[in-house]
């Protein structure tokens, strides 16, 4: 009769031992809450850390192209003039460090245009579309 009772207790108290379905439904939840809360805010980050690296590479092609105008008495008629010489008397390039043109964070070529009274550098975008989400310098 003792071992009965003792086969009886084990098999009852491995039951209690184990999480109910309520209980796991529970902390699912809890996690799936806590996920919709966390990570928009950690996938604005990425697209913010984007941004700032495409302001960081539109300032470094400004300081190019005005080393450019330094040197030559004119901004470059196009942004390849920043690493190959297209005839300039006083060039002292490449302008740009690696010798290649930067691509902004979304793989897209940078657009240049010279200005009445300066230039303006450009990248479209997260969208990749003109007059969207543009960046300029």
């Amino acid at each position: 009769m003792h071992a009965k009772k003792c086969c009886e207790r084990t098999v009852r108290d491995a039951a209690r031992a184990g999480f109910t379905l309520i209980e796991v439904l529970l902390v699912v939840m809890i996690i799936g809450l806590i996920a919709a809360v966390v990570m928009p805010r950690l996938t604005g980050r990425g697209r913010d850390a984007q941004i700032t690296a495409a302001r960081t590479s539109i300032a470094n092609l400004s300081t190019a192209i005005n080393l450019y105008e330094i040197d030559n008495g004119a901004f470059p008629p196009s942004l390849q003039a920043l690493i190959t010489k297209t005839g300039e008397q006083n060039w002292k390039g490449p302008y740009l460090s690696k010798g290649e043109m930067p691509r902004d964070p979304w793989g897209n070529e940078f657009v240049y245009s010279v200005k009445d009274n300066g230039y303006e550098i450009r990248s479209y975008g997260p969208s990749g579309t003109a007059g969207t989400d543009d960046i300029t310098n």
